[in-house]
């Protein structure tokens, strides 16, 4: 209809069709392509008036006729690990249907959330989850009439693998390649095949940076790399950086001491030098540009050298755990990320700009641009946003994730394509330097920059200010929402739920709760319709309880606001009866074994040599002998509560005794738990003195991985010959939640409390800071005790959440002759006097607990911590 008046206008003055098409292009920004489309199709206008037109309207020249181009390609499907995304173009808007997907072995069809409109290339697009690697899977799309079904299409993909393939020629260990300094790929040349990956394996040296570097890794545009379990230190901008590569992964790397310090701070901004025009800014652990097809995993980012300002001092200036731009110039190495089990974090007096930050924000090939999954992530303090997927985000997911310690936790302003889909987070405790917050997710743009849709399902978000809040980009605060099954808790006066000035009609709010605790009562501003609020809204007794849980809370709802592939058991129950039957106490004695007579058992990858294996105990116990890696499908979904618990017994031979975790037939050293043995592994030692009776062991292997896994192997490793074959037995195997959360907690909170219990055996324990003089001690007990003799600091490495109920509890004992006996609760290598807490000691302290009295006696001591108001990491 638009295309017409447009052309009826030129008929009356031709000469303004610039200023007609100009004009139409502007009052409907939304449509604004697809008007120019039409307009394009019906051959009315000369191609250079509509292209001076759209430039006019401050439309993106390279997508003035990209929906024309589009028209000999029907559909598209990008898979990538757990996910793939669908986009089928030359569609209309009115379009009715409806999605299905089976992994191709099955016959079931499961529903998944129907495609949505994206109004740049005319296209349906939505993106299916949960998926798992290396697996072949069926997709139908049906189009409906009403319920009927008038059209079908059928598309089919593979999830990639949970590691590239490796030439075995291209394998490189780091102290072979390299001798100080920067590590220059290009230099080395270095760089592997589609079908043969480059691996570099750490294996001792850490990469520390010349002062002149400035950067300890540069990749250059080689591609098809992947770095394993390297330390990089340094960097005068960049730890690790890349530029037009594509296809890295980086895994099990810790990146730190990078980047700038500004020796001259003009109005709280630091600068480099007096002489320097631009503040310090973009420095980055990680900075890879125009390059994509990325996983990272695993890592760490964290201690910069430089730290940001606050917005009292205007943009934040200063380092990035991470700075990204995923436009490739070759389009199908645009996108596809996958940053997944890391943690980013600075400190509450050292921090990021942003943690995770983005270029070309407010461009449509910005940020991530397309088809990328960041999930199971831990992103903390930052003096502006905690990650920013602004720009294209078309079927960008960011899942899984915990959030704490920003002025803004997620920026998607603008989103130029979308569908983007944000789910299943926790995020909490906001605020920058000055403990000024913003918003959990600011939201805008929508005019000024079209036009993309974002998707919020099922995130948990208890912060001070607003939960969803507009954010103004080219003054533009209108945003495109669609909210379903979240909990929003603000604590301030003013902070709202949601904030939307503008109301744009496309925007649906279902089944949220939404609550102020200041105000007593749910507070937002936007268009409140039918099913708006979750009935828990109104009901203080279940926000108390929201408030006082951990990072899962399970809300009963009505079936109709399942989000189909979406909604997870774990965070929202769908009916009472479901609700009532997961958090019924659960024992292990109620939960069966595994019986090997169910399984298949199969070799694994290429471990398993001349090994063989026996079934006893009428299917309860696998008895392996010699260098034997055998593995039994077990398809399960990990969290942070998920333990195995085996009993396990050696003839006291072997290389190595234990589990490994897989999602694949291809062995990940890092998912490999050694009980016992002689040969050493750098990953998840849980050592046990092991011997010829069983021992009962349990695995906390949701604190190393999480997500969906498939097979669990059982190691036997001896790779020399021997007289007397090694033998291992593992019987009564289980894998559960583990049931102690399920306690009086639940019934006073209506959630389950976390608990972290410290096994000194298996945790990493250093010396701590510069105070540790004599580095004497002992671990006895199992891992339940821990002994300092002399002068000692011992660092243990814990992560747990610290809230006003939190209680430590332990027992304690000391001669009497010490100057202070006690914690310290730290988040890096220094001592802060403030979290320093003396138990005992003739030496004078901040926190003077209880002074000495009884030597030699054990006393529980159990301490709140209510003080502690962060997720810090207990040393």
């Amino acid at each position: 209809m638009l295309a017409k008046a447009v052309i009826q206008l030129s008929k009356t003055a031709s000469d303004k069709n610039e200023t007609w098409i100009a004009l139409a292009l502007k009052l409907y920004p939304i449509d604004a392509y697809r008007i120019l489309e039409q307009l394009y199709v019906d051959s009315y206008f000369e191609e250079s008036t509509l292209e001076s037109a759209a430039l006019i309207a401050g439309l993106e020249p390279n997508l003035i006729f990209t929906a024309t181009a589009t028209n000999d390609l029907e559909y598209r499907v990008v898979p990538l690990i757990h996910s793939a995304s669908l986009t089928v173009y030359n569609q209309q808007q009115d379009a009715n249907t409806r999605l299905w997907f089976k992994p191709s072995t099955s016959s079931e069809w499961l529903p998944t959330l129907a495609l949505q409109w994206e109004p740049i290339l005319g296209a349906l697009s939505g993106s299916i989850v949960h998926l798992q690697p290396n697996t072949s899977y069926d997709i139908k799309l049906e189009y409906l009439d009403d319920t009927q079904v008038i059209d079908e299409r059928l598309y089919s993909f593979q999830t990639r693998p949970n590691s590239p393939p490796i030439d075995p020629e291209k394998i490189y260990y780091l102290s072979d390649i390299y001798t100080g300094g920067q590590l220059n790929l290009t230099d080395l040349g270095i760089e592997g095949s589609e079908d043969g990956w480059a691996l570099i394996i750490g294996d001792g040296p850490e990469i520390i940076a010349s002062v002149e570097d400035y950067a300890a890794i540069d990749i250059g545009s080689q591609s098809y790399i992947k770095f394993e379990n390297i330390m990089v230190k340094g960097g005068q901008k960049y730890g690790i950086t890349a530029k037009d590569a594509h296809h890295l992964w980086i895994d099990g790397c810790n990146v730190s001491e990078f980047g700038r310090v500004g020796e001259d701070i003009r109005n709280g901004v630091a600068y480099e030098t007096a002489e320097s025009t631009s503040p310090i800014n973009y420095d980055s652990g990680i900075y890879l540009r125009k390059t994509g097809v990325v996983t990272i995993e695993n890592c760490e980012v964290h201690s910069p050298n430089g730290k940001a300002n606050s917005w009292q001092y205007g943009h934040p200036y200063g380092p990035s755990a991470m700075l990204l731009w995923a436009y490739h110039s070759t389009e199908e190495y645009r996108g596809q990320y996958i940053i997944r089990n890391n943690r980013f974090y600075g400190t509450p007096e050292h921090r990021f700009n942003d943690v995770i930050e983005s270029r070309s924000n407010f461009r449509p090939w910005g940020g991530f641009v397309r088809d990328s999954a960041i999930h199971n992530n831990y992103l903390a303090y930052a003096n502006d946003d905690l990650v920013e997927l602004d720009g294209g985000q078309s079927n960008v997911l960011f899942y899984d994730n915990e959030l704490t310690q920003g002025f803004c936790g997620i920026s998607v302003a603008p989103n130029m394509f979308g569908p983007s889909y944000i789910f299943n987070n926790y995020i909490h405790d906001l605020g920058d330097d000055r403990d000024k917050e913003w918003a959990a997710i600011k939201m805008g743009g929508l005019i000024a920059r079209p036009a993309g849709i974002t998707n919020l399902f099922e995130n948990l978000i208890i912060i001070n200010n607003n939960g969803v809040a507009r954010s103004g980009v080219e003054n533009d605060r209108t945003f495109w929402l669609n909210a379903q099954n979240n909990i929003i808790i603000s604590k301030k006066r003013g902070g709202r739920g949601i904030y939307d000035q503008e109301f744009y009609q496309g925007s649906t709010f279902k089944n949220n709760i939404i609550y102020n605790t200041y105000n007593g009562a749910p507070y937002v501003e936007a268009t409140i319709d039918d099913d708006f609020y979750h009935p828990w809204s109104e009901q203080a007794d279940k926000i108390n309880s929201i408030v006082n849980s951990d990072s899962t809370y399970y809300i009963e709802s009505d079936t109709r606001f399942n989000i189909p592939n979406f909604s997870s058991s774990t965070s929202v129950i769908f009916s009472p009866a479901a609700s009532t039957q997961l958090l019924s106490p659960v024992t292990t004695d109620s939960i069966e074994p595994i019986n090997f007579y169910d399984k298949s058992i199969t070799p694994f990858d290429n471990q398993d040599k001349n090994g063989d294996y026996l079934i006893e105990d009428n299917g309860y116990t696998i008895v392996l002998s010699g260098n034997a890696w055998k593995s039994i499908d077990l398809p399960y979904k990990v969290n942070l509560n998920t333990v195995i618990q085996l009993d396990v017994k050696t003839n006291g031979l072997g290389e190595i005794i234990g589990v490994a975790i897989e999602d694949d037939n291809k062995f990940t050293s890092n998912k490999l738990f050694k009980f016992a043995g002689r040969q050493p592994t750098s990953q998840n030692q849980f050592r046990s003195d092991l011997s010829d009776s069983f021992k009962t062991l349990t695995l906390p292997i949701g604190k190393f991985m999480a997500g969906m896994i498939d097979r669990l192997v059982f190691v036997l490793d001896e790779d020399s010959a021997r007289n007397t074959l090694p033998e291992a037995q593992f019987k009564n195997v289980k894998i559960y939640d583990k049931p102690d959360i399920y306690t009086k907690t639940l019934q006073q909170y209506g959630t389950a409390p976390s608990t972290t219990e410290v096994d000194f055996s298996s945790a990493p324990i250093s010396s701590f800071s510069n105070q540790d003089k004599d580095n004497n001690y002992v671990v006895t007990g199992g891992g339940d005790a821990l002994t300092l003799y002399g002068n000692t600091w011992k660092s243990v490495k814990i992560n747990h959440k610290i809230t006003p109920q939190t209680l430590l509890e332990f027992e304690m004992k000391t001669n009497g002759a010490g100057e202070i006996a006690g914690m310290a609760f730290e988040n890096d290598s220094r001592l802060t006097n403030s979290r320093l807490y003396k138990l005992d000691g003739r030496q004078k302290c901040q926190n003077d607990l209880f002074e000495y009295s009884s030597p030699g006696n054990l006393k529980p001591s159990p301490y709140l911590l209510a003080n502690f108001q962060l997720q810090i990491w207990i040393e």
